[in-house]
């Protein structure tokens, strides 16, 4: 294996193109070169592959800076909580936490997140057919993330489209700098409204917000709701979808989960670890140092590769496999430390609600036979259609 080649050489595409196996080549890294810089159109990354380095990483964020993503999604999104560190991080992610804690995913959410999702499969029960991501994945958690910032669900096709074109600067950077500029011209005027007239929602609580007693920018507001468009749009989608995917292409599962709806919760983080929706969170070391052995300069660029981490074979046996009853409490698919995710229970709510309500409303619920259905991606990962067959309402 060469010093330096391209994700192209790698993976045989784009950082965006529909990949069906990474892991393959992860597994390739982690054995022969584990931190090894690759070009990219963002420069050279050095992608870290082995879960020890990984974790090691994630949890030491004084040698491993997370300003990395300033040079990265920030190009977009602004300045946000992601490249935020220490009291700075603290104060701005305190801002948003109620609305995505253990207690708010208790109190009106999921009432909410059921009203959508049934609303959806009512549109389809009863036709025995169904292609559950447009139908289904695809569409709610945005809904869903309309709702607790307090955008007009109605309009959820126009933002999610911008979402999407943002998060896919890498491949097409002028779509994601007009999506940047879109957004902006979308919620300017609901950010104006709110400061007039405050609601309980999230956009109201941000416009309104102070940090060491001054008020957020329309700029730092801007930031926020840039990153958690997306993750609406992005990580709890591909994350149903997977679990989806594993249930119904592992037919033992999914007797298993429909038996015992309490196995739910299992279904769930082993698909985290074995189809993680983010693979890649970035970093960057603030001192000349080796991982692996491999020397890596101050200030490069890394690649912390948590999908090849969740399948490494020195920390899992038999990684490659889904193993609904195994030991993964400590996969990194939400990452480690003061970064770990911010809507990590809202996405394990909304992928509960949503296997519950297919497994309640589609009896008999299988894989199409006739159509492929595949993981797909690699910078995030899921199905780009679940063609399925059920039992008509």
């Amino acid at each position: 294996m060469t010093a330096m080649i391209t994700h192209n050489t790698l993976f045989g595409g784009t950082m965006m193109s529909p990949i069906v196996d990474p892991y393959t080549v992860y597994k390739r890294l982690r054995d022969e070169q584990p931190a090894i810089p690759v070009n990219s159109m963002m420069g050279v990354n050095y992608m870290i592959t082995r879960y020890d380095d990984v974790l090691a990483l994630l949890k030491d964020g004084k040698r491993f800076s997370s300003q990395a993503n300033a040079r990265g999604i920030g190009i977009v999104m602004g300045r946000t909580i992601l490249e935020m560190e220490g009291k700075e991080h603290v104060r701005h992610r305190n801002i948003i936490a109620p609305f995505f804690s253990p207690r708010a995913t208790k109190a009106d959410l999921p009432d909410v997140i059921s009203r959508i999702v049934h609303g959806l499969i009512d549109e389809f029960a009863g036709g025995g057919r169904a292609e559950l991501v447009h139908q289904l994945t695809f569409t709610f958690p945005m809904q869903v993330m309309a709702w607790i910032i307090g955008i007009p669900v109605s309009d959820y096709h126009a933002f999610h489209r911008m979402a999407l074109d943002l998060i896919s600067v890498g491949d097409d950077p002028a779509r994601g700098f007009q999506a940047a500029q879109d957004l902006v011209s979308y919620l300017t005027p609901l950010m104006e409204l709110r400061k007039a007239e405050p609601t309980t929602d999230l956009l109201s609580k941000l416009v309104h917000a102070e940090v060491e007693g001054s008020r957020l920018t329309d700029e730092e507001v801007l930031g926020f709701l840039r990153l958690l468009l997306p993750a609406g749009a992005e990580t709890t989608y591909r994350l149903t979808g997977s679990c989806i995917y594993a249930m119904l292409a592992h037919p033992e599962v999914y007797e298993e989960v429909r038996a015992d709806r309490s196995i739910i919760e299992l279904l769930i983080q082993e698909t985290l670890r074995w189809e993680s929706p983010v693979q890649f969170v970035s970093r960057e070391p603030t001192e000349d140092l080796e991982i692996s052995g491999h020397p890596v300069p101050a200030g490069a660029m890394l690649s912390v590769v948590v999908g090849s981490a969740n399948r490494d074979e020195r920390h899992y046996d038999d990684p490659d496999r889904f193993v609904l009853r195994r030991k993964n409490d400590d996969h990194l698919a939400f990452g480690f430390g003061s970064h770990f995710c911010a809507g990590s229970h809202l996405a394990l709510l909304e992928a509960r609600v949503a296997l519950n309500a297919l497994l309640d409303r589609l009896p008999n619920l299988r894989l199409d036979p006739r159509e492929e259905c595949h993981v797909v991606g690699l910078a995030f990962r899921s199905p780009d259609h679940l063609p399925v067959l059920f039992d008509p309402a």
